[in-house]
């Protein structure tokens, strides 16, 4: 069921993917680095995944585990409200979705690291 979410095949959200991860927030280009190439326990994560009419920030499909960066829009009214609309889609394919604002990436990114190993059951 996943793989046909993965499976983006509609040009304008490939294009908005690519342009994105062309402009990481400063705490997406931290964790990316410790994320990439297999560098956190040998597993691949991808980043500005399109997963059904979404795009998630990091994707490791083996732990079928989302990791967002939520910057200061994310804390709107609204915004909370379409974040848990996205949050239940992508629980409904299977996913389990981990949030973390952007700030404590950037302040605190070995803590963040530690929380994904918990909750992915490596620790």
């Amino acid at each position: 069921m996943l793989r046909n979410f993965l499976r983006c095949t509609h040009p304008p959200k490939i294009h908005f993917a690519r342009r994105l991860r062309k402009q990481q927030t400063s705490g997406e280009q931290k964790l990316w680095r410790y994320l990439r190439s297999k560098r956190f326990h040998h597993l691949k994560f991808r980043r500005q995944v399109p997963v059904g009419p979404y795009i998630v920030d990091f994707l490791c499909v083996e732990k079928k585990l989302v990791i967002e960066i939520d910057g200061d829009s994310h804390f709107q009214p609204d915004a909370e409200r379409k974040d848990r609309k996205r949050e239940n889609f992508l629980c409904a394919q299977g996913l389990e979705v981990l949030r973390f604002r952007n700030g404590s990436v950037i302040e605190d990114c070995d803590a963040v690291l530690i929380c994904i190993a918990e909750k992915m059951g490596l620790y």
